[in-house]
This record gives structure tokens, sequence and C-alpha cells, in this order.
């Protein structure tokens, strides 16, 4: 079995726990705050390494406090650093609710600015398939991501653009979506940026650039399949929802892992729905 590639960043979530999020001029008491380890690519490389699917994790580690806590935790897990950076590293303020939904917060450094003689360390043959995040892509100016995952056609591209989905550059979007990368959003996502309300609608928009399979997930409903060929809805697991921290995450890493793995769509969805349910039910991105 080839590698997974990992594309992304590894951070520092300072998780703030409070009754409800604060409106403008408003006031509100922490419940808890700590600090976890996260991040997108942080977060699907776990759940790869859970299912013994290899994979590199391609994730530059900084400077400063929270590049010093990355460190720290990637050589107690002995995880390679495959980047040294000399910018400071930023960290994601994670505001989660009593209903467990999370607001992000984020301050960019060292994970998310990719120097193109960063890609001269890889060997794109060991890989089968790659995972990129929007933010990666709204931050990487010179397209140094993009430039590489178009040189390596063989590579089946796993995208996970975010909430933040139309702050990206268009022009540089259009450009990965021509790519044909499977993409993994949610519906709130898909919504905002096909300009659509009826789901099978903007699926068929999205497809209609990337002529490759789309997963939208819908939170409590589960999540919906699209391609040419079929849709399809899966169900979610019924569980508690603690923290949604991770959930995204831990959805499209179990999806790449079972795919690795020769497993079929439904079957993948089934098992990606199960994981991330799991992940809802604690606290923390990660299992």
């Amino acid at each position: 079995m080839k590698k997974t590639l990992v594309i992304g960043s590894s951070v520092c979530d300072v998780i703030i726990r409070l009754h409800r999020i604060p409106q403008v001029s408003g006031d509100e008491n922490i419940i808890h705050q700590e600090l976890s380890i996260g991040g997108c690519a942080y977060n699907v490389a776990h759940i790869l390494d859970n299912m013994h699917c290899p994979y590199d994790l391609f994730s530059p580690v900084g400077q400063g406090i929270y590049g010093d806590f990355v460190r720290k935790h990637f050589k107690e897990k002995k995880i390679p650093i495959m980047i040294e950076s000399q910018q400071k590293n930023g960290c994601c303020y994670c505001l989660v609710d009593d209903s467990g939904e999370r607001t992000f917060i984020c301050e960019h450094g060292a994970e998310y600015f990719y120097q193109a003689s960063w890609f001269d360390q890889l060997d794109a043959n060991n890989y089968q398939q790659v995972y990129v995040c929007g933010l990666e892509i709204e931050e990487d100016h010179d397209e140094v991501i993009i430039q590489f995952l178009a040189s390596h056609p063989h590579l089946t591209i796993y995208f996970a653009p975010g909430p933040r989905i139309n702050a990206i550059e268009r022009k540089r979007l259009m450009k990965l979506l021509y790519l044909h990368p499977i993409v993994h959003l949610n519906q709130q996502e898909i919504f905002e940026f096909t300009k659509q309300n009826d789901l099978s609608i903007a699926c068929a928009s999205l497809y209609q650039i990337t002529q490759a399979p789309i997963i939208v997930t819908l939170g409590k409903d589960g999540c919906y399949y699209y391609d040419e060929k079929t849709s399809f809805h899966t169900p979610s697991i019924k569980t508690t929802v603690v923290d949604t921290i991770g959930a995204g995450d831990s959805h499209i890493g179990t999806i790449m892992a079972c795919r690795s793995q020769d497993m079929n769509w439904p079957d993948c969805l089934i098992k990606a729905n199960q994981i991330a349910s799991l992940v809802v039910s604690q606290k923390g991105s990660t299992l």
C-alpha cells in the first residue's frame, strides 16, 4: 500500500469552554480552558494512524511558544518533523458552547505558509492520495501547493475547503478544483459556494467543475454522496454531542483510510459517520 500525503496545519488549539458564544459587547465567563494539539492536517493524520494507513504529515513546525508546543507533541508521538520553519507558529482559539458547537478564531503562522523548496524532499511516486485543506490554499499566494498537485496527476486529491471557501482567491480556488479533487465540505459551505439552496442541485453545480465525487456532511443527519452516476444519503450514528472540534477532519480522514484499502463508497461513509460520531461524543479533536 502506498502512503497518503497529508498537507496542512498542526497547531496548538486553545480550547475555551463557555455556556454561550458572547455577542458584540457581551460578557461571558469561561468554564474551562485547555491546550490541545490539533489542526486539520494533524487531525486527519491521527485518524490515518489509528486505522493503520501509512502516511506522511507534511506540516510546518515553527518557532515560539506554540511551535514549541507542537514540536514537543510530535516528539512524544514519534511523528517526524518534515518541515522546520523559522516563522512563529500561530494557534487556534476554539470556543465551545453548551451545545458542543465550535467557533474558531485563528492566528495564522508558520503552519499555513508553504515554500516551494520544501516539496523537493518529496518523491510523489511514494503516494497514492493527498489531503489538502482550504486554509493552506487561502494563504498559498505563490500557489506552490497547487503547482505540486498539478505536477503529479496520478495523486487522488482530497480537498476540504472548510468554512472559508469563499475567502480563497477565486482564480486560485478554480485552479485547484480543475485538478478534479474529491471535495469534502458541509451543507452550509456548498450552499454558499454554489449560491444554491437545494443539495442535489448544489452538488451538480460543483460537480460540473470538479468532475469528481463530492461528500457533503450534514451533522446529525449524516452525509450525502454525489457523482455523475449516483447519489445517496448515509444516516448518522446517534450520539450525544459534547464537542464538534475535529468532526469534519475525522470524517474525511476515515474516508481516505477506507478508500486506500479499496473499500466501496457506501461502506466508507458508514465507517466515516461512525468515527465522526465518536469524535463529537468526547472533548477534543481526536480519539
